[in-house]
């Protein structure tokens, strides 16, 4: 079997800033310099939810979209306004893809809470748990398997005021899958990578697994910000050396201040349950 890559981008954010389109754009120009073989997108495609950020994503990446080489699921910011993303996963949970050396299971932690732009929480039930155990009884066995979910699985550090003040307070929305660790626990030994997104800081976690086998989860960040994307090499079933950061030819997009003020007004604001104009 042939020596094959995988690209993995989160958190594209169309429409969150004016440069976010040239740098998704900047991203598609260095996947294909790089001719990876197939891109999983893991959630937040979109900002707000809105049919025309989601043209101007099928458009920008229409060049793996047109030759089957993209996967993508559904985020928070997928389900407001427009409700884009409750279309993308054909009425599943999960569901799986089969491309050349790869055994992708596509996962949804969205809900209907996720219609309100700033209850932003993953959620996902022991019954859907059991639905990837049983998806991944179908991998075969020269296939890497890859589940793909978009909130993460285990804790990590607060990025910005909003998600600081989330778990003062006691709020769920900033918080990891209330089930995360347990499902990693059920996914050692039966699968290779877990590919999440939804903190805009990239993270990594390797735990060993049944058989020696490991588990690596990793957190691609939001790529447009980053103006980069990890690549992996895989053949015959089996992941070769570490993964490779790519840069676009965009560089990384630095936060400013208003970028994280106003959402954590808005967020408070909502919270009180009065309304924002």
């Amino acid at each position: 079997m042939a020596l094959r890559t995988l690209a993995h981008l989160s958190d594209l954010h169309l429409d969150l800033s004016p440069e976010s389109d040239a740098s998704a754009r900047a991203l598609v120009d260095a996947l294909l310099a790089d001719d990876v073989d197939h891109v999983v997108v893991t959630g937040d495609l979109t900002h707000q939810g809105a049919k025309a950020e989601y043209r101007r994503f099928r458009e920008i990446f229409s060049p793996f979209l047109d030759t089957g080489r993209l996967t993508f699921i559904p985020g928070n910011h997928d389900r407001p306004s427009d409700d884009v993303g409750a279309g993308w996963m054909e009425g599943n949970k999960v569901r799986t893809v089969e491309t050349p050396g790869l055994f992708l299971v596509c996962v949804d932690s969205t809900g209907p809470h996720n219609r309100n732009y700033f209850n932003s929480h993953g959620t996902l039930s022991h019954a859907e748990l059991d639905a990837v155990d049983a998806a991944l009884e179908a991998a075969p066995k020269d296939a890497v398997a890859a589940v793909l979910v978009h909130h993460h699985v285990l804790p990590l550090p607060e990025e910005s005021f909003p998600e600081r003040l989330a778990t003062l307070l006691g709020w769920p929305h900033a918080a990891e899958l209330s089930l995360g660790a347990e499902w990693l626990t059920r996914l050692r030994g039966r699968c290779d990578l877990v590919l999440h997104g939804h903190r805009h800081q990239p993270r990594e976690r390797v735990l060993e697994g049944a058989g020696g086998r490991l588990l690596r989860v990793y957190n691609a960040g939001s790529s447009t910000e980053l103006g980069r994307f990890r690549v992996f090499r895989h053949e015959a079933g089996r992941l070769l050396g570490e993964p490779e950061w790519r840069r676009s030819a965009v560089p990384e997009q630095p936060r400013s201040a208003a970028h994280n003020v106003r959402p954590a007004l808005q967020y408070l604001v909502a919270q009180l349950g009065i309304a924002l104009f």
